[in-house]
């Protein structure tokens, strides 16, 4: 699926720094996340398989936090635990900090290795695991 425009216009309001931080982020989740739904959800760029939130993104005041909600399953060094259940994620103050490969085995392993976040509140706060 192509870029959702509100997550373009979010990236367009982003910092001259932030800026290209957002745009090589989208650009690669739409790359490598194939057949995902991207949109923003909770004021933030996040994209979803099957409607279960995957892979998103956010300004924090002096960075850009890539979060995987099912990260800290990865056993991935580079991504630390952010948040709460089983988010992991790292965060960015240039572009040229996002080492590509990297990205592309994470988002890889974000397709493969899934929590069900979709059905949380039906479950009563306990994950369970999709994949």
């Amino acid at each position: 699926m192509p870029i959702h425009e509100d997550i373009l216009a979010y990236n367009a309001t982003q910092s001259e720094t932030d800026q290209p931080i957002c745009d090589t982020l989208s650009k690669a989740i739409d790359r490598h996340l194939k057949g995902a739904e991207c949109k923003i959800w909770h004021r933030h760029p996040v994209w979803f398989l099957d409607g279960n939130p995957i892979v998103g993104y956010s300004k924090l005041k002096d960075c850009i936090r890539l979060m995987f909600w099912s990260g800290r399953s990865f056993d991935e060094p580079g991504l630390e635990a952010e948040g709460g259940f089983k988010t992991a994620g790292v965060r960015y103050t240039d572009a040229d900090q996002i080492v590509a490969k990297d990205l592309k085995r994470w988002l890889a392993k974000s397709a493969d290795i899934q929590w069900d976040y979709k059905n949380i509140v039906k479950r009563k706060g306990k994950l369970v695991r999709l994949r």
